[in-house]
């Protein structure tokens, strides 16, 4: 069984024991948070009717927080010798989908 769920504004595809990375959410150490489903797949049954999906749940387990890949920003203008170097690294939390429930 599989789902589409809605995370930061995004949709990810999951399955219990993967492993998704997200933007920062309101979250706990070693807490749980449940996503909204899109799409539920259980073999050859494909659910999609949102007042279905309004009972369905998947839950995750926060694993640990990360910092993504390091953005380098140059400003530059021209023939006045201005320059200026900066960086930003975004936080990432990464979680474990812990369980999908059809709730039906």
């Amino acid at each position: 069984m599989f789902a589409v769920v809605k995370a930061s504004g995004f949709q990810r595809l999951v399955e219990v024991g993967s492993v998704i990375s997200i933007d920062p959410t309101n979250v706990d150490s070693g807490g749980f948070v449940h996503f909204p489903v899109l799409l539920l797949v259980d073999g050859a049954e494909v659910v999609s009717d949102p007042d279905k999906l309004r009972l369905a749940r998947v839950s995750a387990k926060f694993l640990r927080k990360l910092r993504g890949p390091k953005v380098r920003i140059h400003k530059f203008k021209n023939k006045t010798g201005y320059h200026k170097r900066q960086g930003h690294r975004q936080g990432v939390y990464v979680f474990s989908v812990t369980s999908i429930e059809r709730g039906d």
